[in-house]
């Protein structure tokens, strides 16, 4: 049992479509309603789904409704997606997702599906100038603000990186009007997001103090948005938002990249007068990216991702994270990670992150298939935690 329940720790089913990986495999078969005879307009359908079960060691003081629990094992949908896909012509595209994340046994039942996309987008200058609109993770700060849940190489996103999500944004995406375009070697996106407001937020963040800040409750300002990446070797797809986490050998990439976000007056201080003060939250990232083949006929490859991000969301901001927490609360033993899972993930500070994966020759799982064992770490230095 001992042996089963740390394996668990480890264990992480996904079920992917074919389409996951269709942007950069001409091999994959499509899901595609052609609307002309070369096929270059159509609706394609796409689908992903991730479940998890899991073993997990809590935190002291976890509970479980009023129970307390030092360790459960449990399984749950991390996510489900639906995707739409329809490039109407040769200017007008539309994309739409409907899915749920974090659906576990102590989630609402019958409740959790979504829209995360819909957006629409036209292009002005071939490849060099597209604009759109709608709900969309068209923004910037850095390559895996925007990952690709069909290609993450580790067992989650860095979720860090979605320094907004449950606060100012619906896991990530915003209504945003954004460009986006490939001048030769550069790929950039730029956007002006009208974010949710902070009294609609679904993510548990600290009251205002003395002590730290929190949250602004005025009218949100317009965020500004923006990502640029020089690619050094092969290009990446553009088409959609989401950047790739591993082309496990498929492609040689080397990108580096550099990022902002900025929103006037999203956060609030008290000062020792007592009145309220509003700051700019500002966030800047800047990474590197390398999938490179090693031997292409035996589809070997090395992948590996750095990222340094400063995050300023006022004076001793931090934000606490359990991705579908198996705990329902604390008793008076909590420790500062709080329930479950959770520990501190976001907040005011300099972040660290990097993952090295290496992908073993083909017919280590199946005849096509292959393994990509990986390690990853997170190192933080926040204003608030000495």
């Amino acid at each position: 049992m001992k042996l089963l329940k740390y394996s668990l720790v480890f264990f992480s089913f996904y079920l992917i479509t074919p389409t996951a990986f269709a942007a950069d495999s001409n091999k994959t078969k499509k899901v595609q309603f052609n609307l002309n005879d070369d096929g270059s307009h159509y609706i394609r359908l796409m689908g992903l789904g991730q479940y998890w079960l899991r073993y997990t060691d809590m935190n002291p003081g976890s509970m479980i409704y009023n129970t307390p629990v030092n360790q459960y094992t449990d399984m749950g949908i991390r996510r489900l997606r639906f995707h739409l896909l329809a490039q109407i012509n040769d200017y007008v595209l539309f994309y739409a997702q409907f899915g749920l994340n974090n659906f576990g046994f102590n989630s609402q039942q019958f409740q959790g599906a979504f829209f995360q996309d819909a957006l629409g987008e036209i292009k002005v200058i071939d490849d060099k100038l597209s604009i759109g609109g709608g709900l969309t993770a068209w923004s910037g700060l850095s390559r895996y603000s925007t990952l690709g849940v069909g290609s993450i190489m580790s067992l989650d996103a860095p979720l860090y990186q979605h320094t907004t999500a449950g606060l100012y944004d619906q896991f990530i995406r915003r209504f945003t009007i954004y460009g986006k375009g490939q001048i030769a070697k550069l790929d950039y996106r730029v956007g002006v997001s009208f974010p949710f407001a902070s009294q609609v937020a679904t993510a548990g963040y600290p009251a205002i103090t003395f002590l730290n800040s929190s949250l602004s409750t005025l009218p949100p300002k317009p965020q500004l948005n923006g990502y640029l990446k020089y690619q050094l070797f092969e290009h990446e797809s553009n088409k959609l938002p989401y950047n790739a986490g591993t082309y496990l050998g498929r492609k040689k990439m080397f990108t580096i990249g550099a990022g902002y976000t900025l929103q006037e007056a999203a956060i609030a201080e008290l000062e020792v007068s007592g009145d309220t003060s509003y700051h700019t939250m500002v966030h800047l990232a800047t990474d590197v990216f390398l999938d490179l083949p090693i031997n292409r006929e035996k589809m070997t490859a090395l992948t590996w991702y750095a990222a340094y991000h400063y995050l300023y969301n006022g004076k001793n901001f931090v934000l606490n994270c359990g991705v579908m927490n198996p705990a329902t609360g604390v008793n008076a033993n909590a420790s500062i990670n709080g329930a479950g899972n959770a520990f501190p993930m976001r907040g005011t500070g300099n972040f660290f992150y990097t993952q090295l994966g290496y992908v073993f020759g083909q017919k280590i799982i199946s005849k096509k298939g292959r393994l990509q064992p990986y390690v990853a770490t997170q190192i933080v230095d926040f204003q608030a935690l000495s």
